[in-house]
């Protein structure tokens, strides 16, 4: 491949103890023996620089692909081509997985996949990423190289497109809804004047995108940490409308991000998702659609947003009670957390706080009889065995789960004697 262009050194990671991991260092080693140079790209790097937890490692390489297999081969690291479309390997060394990529730059592009080709310029493949905190690199020393202002907008906190913002957007509509979710990972103060103004003004793009691409991109975004503010202004633009085409309230995500900074909790993709975009239950069958959500998504954001009186500060612990018994323990936090958001009361309201602990402090007991229980008695098998023991239920719910047995075999029998 031709030379690489000069890219620009601009510091070293310091305390960046996951360079050091052998199977890193392994890849580095068989890469990078015999000419080419490999580099840590993206995430990585990026949150190194911040101080911030290191989830993923990828790696960027000026080697082609057959290059990068053949001396993953000779060293005895397995190689799998997982997008070798895209220039992705993937190397498994000591039982860890790296994805490898070969530099790139865009051939063509239709606002959804791109065609590439190879480069071993690094600017040039600097030049087809998203964002300019996004395409900074590292070797294996830990030089860090940026040659389009990454490290600059990341000491601002300010995240911007690389280049033009209109063009880095029809190369990939997706990146309207990634623009929004990194400014609110990572940017301080209001997003990018010109990728605002881009993304508002290509927002009908996003339409000829999967569901699935969105609805994964929109679960990463709930969970960032300025999401309902985010939110509001992708309202106030149109944004949020074409993505979720549901009635959005942003103003009860950011009090159910107050509530919980209150409560300690950690953010919560369902809760959150229920807060904002479920105020109506019925567009839970219009964001299934549009997200293309699992049955299992679907069904607990349908519980989070099934607010009921259970869940209000004022109501009996004993309907709360029921409530947790009924819908579990989880739907219940939720759903009561989403209720708080809805209500407007406070964060630092006591008597919601002292409901929201309650799905952690009591376990719902058990129903005490089962079906055997009854047949025992002499009830022949068939449905008024289910009749009998719904009919138990609703007696020892209302009986604030009582654990007096002597009272429980008393109503089993009166009710399987019954007509």
């Amino acid at each position: 491949m031709a030379k690489p262009s000069t890219s620009v050194l601009t510091k070293r990671l310091q305390n960046a103890d996951w360079l050091q991991q052998a199977s890193l260092k392994r890849i580095f080693a068989v890469l990078n023996a015999g000419g080419g140079e490999t580099r840590v790209i993206g995430g990585a790097v990026r949150n190194a620089l911040l101080g911030e937890p290191v989830h993923e490692i990828d790696l960027a390489t000026d080697l082609d692909p057959k290059t990068v297999m053949l001396r993953a081969a000779a060293a005895g690291i397995a190689a799998y081509p997982t997008g070798i479309d895209h220039g992705t390997m993937t190397l498994v060394a000591n039982g860890d997985s790296y994805e490898v990529t070969t530099l790139r730059r865009d051939v063509e592009t239709d606002g959804r996949r791109a065609v590439v080709a190879f480069t071993s310029d690094w600017h040039e493949d600097a030049m087809r990423r998203d964002f300019t905190i996004n395409a900074l690199s590292a070797n294996a020393d830990g030089d860090v190289f940026d040659t389009v202002g990454g490290l600059a907008d990341l000491t601002a906190r300010h995240v911007r497109f690389i280049g033009d913002a209109e063009s880095r957007i029809r190369e990939d509509y997706l990146r309207i809804l990634r623009f929004f979710r990194f400014t609110s990972a990572y940017a301080k103060g209001p997003p990018d004047a010109d990728g605002l103004s881009a993304a508002t003004a290509l927002k009908e793009g996003m339409r000829q995108l999967s569901g699935e691409r969105i609805g994964a991109e929109m679960v990463k975004f709930i969970v960032t940490p300025r999401a309902g503010e985010i939110a509001a202004i992708m309202q106030q633009h149109g944004i949020l409308q074409v993505l979720t085409a549901c009635a959005a309230t942003p103003a009860d995500l950011q009090r159910l991000q107050l509530i919980e900074t209150a409560l300690g909790d950690k953010p919560d993709a369902i809760t959150r998702l229920a807060a904002l975009l479920l105020s109506d239950p019925e567009n839970l069958s219009t964001l299934a659609d549009n997200f293309r959500l699992s049955n299992a998504t679907a069904n607990a954001l349908q519980a989070a947003a099934a607010v009921n009186a259970a869940h209000d500060a004022s109501a009996s612990e004993h309907a709360a009670k029921v409530d947790i018994y009924r819908s579990g323990r989880d739907a219940f936090r939720r759903a009561q957390r989403v209720a708080w958001a809805r209500s407007k009361a406070l964060a630092t309201d006591t008597a919601w706080i002292e409901r929201s602990r309650l799905a952690a402090s009591w376990s719902p007991p058990a129903l005490p009889v089962t079906g055997a229980d009854i047949l025992a008695l002499g009830v022949p098998a068939g449905p008024r065995v289910g009749d009998i023991l719904r009919a138990f239920e609703a007696w020892w719910l209302k009986a604030e789960f009582t654990s007096d047995a002597a009272l429980q075999k008393a109503k089993l029998a009166e009710l399987a004697a019954a007509g």
